[in-house]
């Protein structure tokens, strides 16, 4: 085993010493911080906002101190339809209803995945990437699926944000302190062997105790309420004692059937043209399970186009925080240089990056629109975040073509883009992905 002695560390102090860029550079950093003094001027000239095919102005949503991403996302992709449809202003979905309901239904997930996993001892892998994470902020589009068709959806003015659903680290911190102490009652009572119907009924107060913990901390979502507003031409409308999911089939009225996610994950281990599916991962019992297609980065971003030229935005995920700039919503790979001060070259391949834990998928967010050039080629592409309107263009990012390339890992598209090969590898026999592996990741 080699040690770091004192010659080596006087040649390193001699190399640095010797190297002027290098000690400009540290005045620069040393007084205002790493990535301000990296950042480039000509990712700001190549992003501009201006694209071709723009589907969207509408005023952004805000996530706050939250992990919500991937509903808001999803929300925001029926949200602009509602907004047309019936002619909206500064309409919102209740972002707040659907986490109630992923709250309370992560809670049954874990308690179902306790029980199955009973047998394997304690500091099993997977017992621990349970206990691990009981729950979190997090999802899938498969995952808001399920909840958009149990639950369906409500205006924000019909249950509106608490103090738990904009920032919601309390609330995770001891809801996940109330599952490891309920796995611990399950997985005793199976030890001692508790007969099924002794183990549903403990189970049921358990679920219980959450649904009431839930119900004091985000409100007690609505069964049916009344619905009014006045549209773009001052008419007024009104619906009353609506359910949450006749209010869905009203007014949004997508078949999400019909919608199918796309990945890209350029590893040996993943074929592209073929399905994947994650262990463990998942919300809603009895729901069907989290499935992928992995394709191309070239088909992959072929879907898009033709998602966006037929009108419709885009739910997508993406590591967001890879070579970005929050305040001005520019995501690029020269947003930063690294080469030119510090002498460092980041050069692994996107592959690489998923292979040794370097990037995955972090943020859900939705394509609004596209730059193609003569040859119908995307240059950027404009993208609706869900952190409010101080950051970016009126909370709208940019993000160039090779940035698309490098850091964003799923979308989801309609059926009818697909090929007939691609719908049939979408819908074989998934290959089942380890719980850890990186597209488990969730947005």
């Amino acid at each position: 085993m080699s040690t770091l002695d004192f010659d080596f560390a006087e040649r390193l102090y001699a190399d640095y010493l010797a190297n002027p860029s290098l000690q400009a550079t540290e005045n620069a950093v040393s007084h205002n911080g790493l990535l301000k003094s990296l950042e480039t001027r000509q990712s700001a000239i190549d992003n501009d906002y201006v694209f071709s095919i723009d589907l969207t102005t509408d005023a952004v949503s805000n996530q706050k101190a939250s992990g919500r991403c991937w509903m808001f996302a999803a929300l925001n992709t029926f949200r602009h339809k509602l907004i047309s449809d019936f002619k909206l202003e500064n309409f919102e979905l209740s972002q707040a209803h659907t986490f109630f309901w992923d709250k309370y239904e992560k809670s049954n997930w874990f308690m179902e995945q306790i029980i199955a996993t009973a047998d394997l001892e304690i500091g099993s892998r997977k017992v621990k990437f349970l206990l691990d994470t009981p729950q979190q902020d997090g999802g899938q589009w498969d995952m808001v699926v399920a909840l958009f068709e149990k639950y369906g959806v409500v205006p924000k003015s019909v249950y509106p944000e608490s103090i738990s659903s904009s920032a919601s680290r309390e609330l995770n911190q001891y809801l996940n302190k109330l599952l490891r102490q309920d796995a611990q009652i399950l997985r005793d009572l199976l030890a001692k062997g508790a007969s099924p119907e002794e183990l549903q009924t403990q189970k049921e107060n358990l679920l219980q105790e959450i649904f009431n913990f839930l119900a004091v901390n985000l409100g007690l979502p609505p069964r049916s309420f009344d619905f009014a507003y006045r549209d773009k031409d001052n008419v007024y409308h009104r619906d009353t004692n609506v359910t949450p999911q006749a209010f869905y089939e009203k007014y949004v009225g997508l078949q999400l059937s019909d919608y199918v996610s796309i990945i890209n994950a350029p590893t040996t281990d993943k074929p592209y043209n073929k399905s994947y599916t994650v262990e463990l991962l998942g919300n809603v019992i009895g729901a069907p399970a989290v499935r992928y297609l992995n394709v191309e980065m070239n088909r992959f971003k072929e879907l898009a186009i033709a998602q966006l030229k037929a009108g419709e935005s885009v739910w997508f995920g993406s590591d967001v925080g890879q070579s970005s700039n929050r305040q001005t919503g520019i995501m690029a790979t020269n947003t930063y240089d690294f080469t030119s001060g510090l002498g460092i070259q980041f050069h692994q391949d996107k592959a690489g990056r998923l292979d040794y834990s370097e990037s995955l998928m972090t943020h859900a967010m939705v394509l609004t629109g596209v730059d193609l050039d003569d040859n119908e080629q995307p240059l950027k592409w404009k993208v609706e975040n869900s952190w409010g309107d101080k950051v970016g263009d009126k909370g709208y990012f940019v993000a160039s073509d090779s940035w698309m390339d490098e850091y964003t890992y799923q979308i989801v598209v309609r059926k009818e883009f697909l090929t007939p090969e691609e719908l049939a590898a979408y819908q074989a026999q998934p290959q089942v992905l380890a719980p850890w592996d990186p597209m488990g990741a969730l947005a």
